[in-house]
């Protein structure tokens, strides 16, 4: 299904995106970074698995190093939370997200949820249930890599997958003033919308399959989630978008549709991938259980590193 904002086609081919909020391009970022100071830590191509105490439990995240990476030009950094019962080295084999950060430039890192699960609110897990404050761990994660690399805390992005997804759309709810943009996947605002109020309107892109059956498109599922239309247009609300979503990307089963005039330049897109179902776009689908098909017709990362290489914090 085509969202119905639908209002236009414009076709472009694999590898073409207009994902882009409209804010500071690449490589003014990259030269606003040059004189930023970075640590003295020990982060390298070798550090790949690190311990954390946060409020008195030992959590922990993986992490990657982009082969560019020099200690003294502060690279991006990307956030890649996992789905429920998954765990940071799952969501790292499943998104293959190392590739692209290679090819960037950013260092990804993976972090665990307590017993496989973020508290995204409504969903899931013992980490909901409880309500384990993994927005205070994330940002203790940002500090904890800042101390032992060079990142640009300007240029720090959330993603996820599935419970990983709802995470980082309460991310964008909760911690909008350390995260730039995020790219939530197979997932929707798990929160109540009256509570989401971002400390400034904050890009999104949102990649999503209509034969998703455990997060529906149109809404309900395991987590009675509301439908991936409305969620959007709740950060489109929240944004203060005033342009109509029209078509930014088109290709076999996917397309994205990206609404802008927004405050702050926050762009909020929403990429529909048809028949596609719980899955990673891009790569095969390794979650378990017969949860539907994924797509070679539009690649994830490429399509959220296409937003992420544009905004920064202001």
């Amino acid at each position: 299904m085509v969202s119905r904002w639908l209002s236009m086609v414009v076709s472009f081919g694999l590898g073409v995106s207009l994902f882009g909020c409209g804010g500071d391009s690449a490589s003014s970022a990259s030269a606003s970074t040059a004189s930023l100071g970075c640590s003295d830590g020990t982060l390298d191509s070798s550090s790949t698995h690190i311990d954390l105490e946060f409020e008195g439990t030992t959590r922990s995240y993986e992490i990657h190093i982009p082969t560019s990476y020099d200690g003294t030009t502060p690279a991006p950094l990307v956030l890649n939370f996992h789905g429920f019962t998954s765990s940071g080295l799952g969501q790292q084999a499943s998104s293959n997200m190392d590739v692209t950060a290679d090819a960037e430039g950013f260092v990804v890192a993976y972090p665990n949820g307590l017993d496989q699960s973020w508290n995204a609110g409504l969903c899931c897990g013992r980490s909901a249930t409880l309500g384990v404050d993994d927005v205070g761990f994330t940002r203790a994660v940002i500090e904890d890599i800042s101390a032992r690399g060079c990142v640009d805390p300007s240029r720090v992005y959330a993603t996820g997958m599935s419970n990983g997804g709802f995470f980082s759309h309460r991310l964008a709810c909760e911690a909008a003033d350390i995260i730039a943009a995020v790219a939530p996947v197979a997932s929707v605002l798990a929160l109540d919308p009256a509570t989401c109020t971002p400390a400034r309107p904050i890009p999104i892109i949102h990649l999503h399959g209509t034969g998703d059956p455990l997060v529906p498109y149109d809404g309900g599922g395991l987590a009675g989630s509301q439908s991936v239309e409305d969620s959007t247009a709740g950060w489109i609300e929240r944004n203060g978008c005033t342009g109509e979503p029209t078509v930014t990307f088109q290709n076999g089963s996917a397309t994205c549709e990206t609404a802008d005039g927004c405050d702050g330049d926050a762009s909020v897109t929403l990429c529909t991938i048809e028949g596609a179902g719980h899955c990673w776009p891009g790569q095969p689908c390794r979650v378990l259980g017969d949860l539907g098909e994924s797509t070679a017709d539009i690649d994830a990362n490429e399509a959220m590193w296409g937003l992420f290489s544009t905004v920064q914090l202001p």
